[in-house]
């Protein structure tokens, strides 16, 4: 089997270091330390693919370093020169179709994702290995384990076709923030149960009094002495309301007292906190349709914050509603199988729901 593969390099660059997304802040993601992400993502995908495979790909390290690590026959159909961009990607994919490439893997995110399927359309399937902040879209492995398993799948017509939403948002309203997601088009993609995700769903009003419940039960049994450190999303967003207090919709916040002492913190910014506070718990809710707790869009939540944070200390809130699409929580992470087991997912006023996190 043919398959294109090409990798952004930068792509979830300016997750950990509290960026929201690498689009336009590549030199901003290097001056707060950011690291490439991706070539790892890469590496766990090839490491898990088995079967018969020519890959095509671009050069250096856009495709070429890491897949020649593995032994995989391959050829260099596009040669890019400097800095990789969005162009290349592009360009990358016009050569596989050219060469008629069965499918095409990409390694990123939404932006990625984009830029694949602006290209490609529906000539062609695409599957996303995920290495974004975000990742919307509905055209991505759930892991990239899950990618390497899903494409012997394919070799061996043992999957579906469907159309596949590719999503993104608006990076500046992001971090100003505000969420904007846009349907930027469909893709041929994979299917095939528990492989691929869902596009993320967003709920209207109502949720809102189950929000409102979850926050009221939340801030009432609130413990003293204890630092509360906050993720996104809107449920949570409710119970810093509820505690008359401001929250960064999309970042991570702190709150000690009913007071926030912190906002939109990158990883550093987390630890150096958890340095000073004996006792923390942390607050997080599921991606809608999707499931995922950490990983996704919370990168700041680093596996090392989760080691010192403790599974014990974890507290999972979400609707009613948002729970009811979700056969367990996920996570996206390595080396963090002592996050695995079951969680008291807090639903409403004093309602809590057992959910398995995987």
């Amino acid at each position: 089997m043919l398959m294109g593969f090409v990798i952004n390099p930068i792509a979830g660059m300016g997750g950990r270091v509290g960026l929201k997304g690498t689009d336009g802040v590549y030199e901003e993601a290097l001056k707060r330390g950011a690291k490439p992400v991706t070539p790892d993502k890469a590496r766990r995908f090839l490491s898990t693919l088995k079967g018969n495979f020519k890959i095509l790909t671009a050069s250096g390290g856009m495709g070429e370093n890491i897949v020649k690590e593995f032994g995989i026959p391959y050829e260099i159909v596009y040669k890019i020169k400097g800095q990789s961009s969005a162009e290349d990607t592009k360009e990358a994919c016009r050569e596989f179709i050219k060469k008629n490439a069965d499918i095409i893997v990409f390694v990123g995110g939404d932006g990625t994702a984009r830029d694949v399927v602006s290209v490609v359309d529906s000539k062609i399937p695409i599957i996303g290995v995920p290495s974004g902040v975000k990742m919307y879209s509905s055209v991505f492995c759930i892991t990239p384990e899950a990618c390497g398993e899903l494409i012997e799948k394919f070799s061996q017509g043992m999957t579906k076709l469907k159309d596949g939403e590719v999503l993104d948002i608006d990076e500046e309203a992001y971090r100003e923030n505000k969420l904007r997601i846009k349907l930027y088009g469909f893709a041929k993609t994979l299917y095939f149960e528990d492989f691929v995700q869902s596009s993320k769903s967003e709920y209207g009003a109502e949720d809102e009094e189950d929000k409102e419940a979850i926050g009221e039960y939340f801030v009432e049994n609130m413990e003293e002495d204890t630092l509360y450190i906050i993720g996104a999303g809107t449920t949570t967003a409710k119970i810093a309301e509820m505690m008359h207090q401001e929250k960064t919709l999309l970042g991570i916040d702190a709150y000690y007292g009913g007071k926030r002492i912190a906002e939109d913190m990158n990883e550093k910014r987390i630890l150096e906190i958890l340095d000073k506070y004996e006792k923390v718990k942390l607050v997080v809710t599921p991606i809608g349709s999707q499931g995922f707790v950490f990983g996704r869009g919370n990168q700041q939540i680093s596996e090392k914050v989760l080691r010192r944070i403790g599974k014990e200390n974890i507290m999972i809130v979400a609707t009613p509603k948002k729970l009811e699409e979700l056969k367990v929580l996920r996570m996206d992470l390595e080396d963090c199988e002592f996050l695995k087991g079951y969680y008291r997912v807090l639903i409403g006023y004093g309602k809590f729901k057992m959910m398995k996190m995987v």
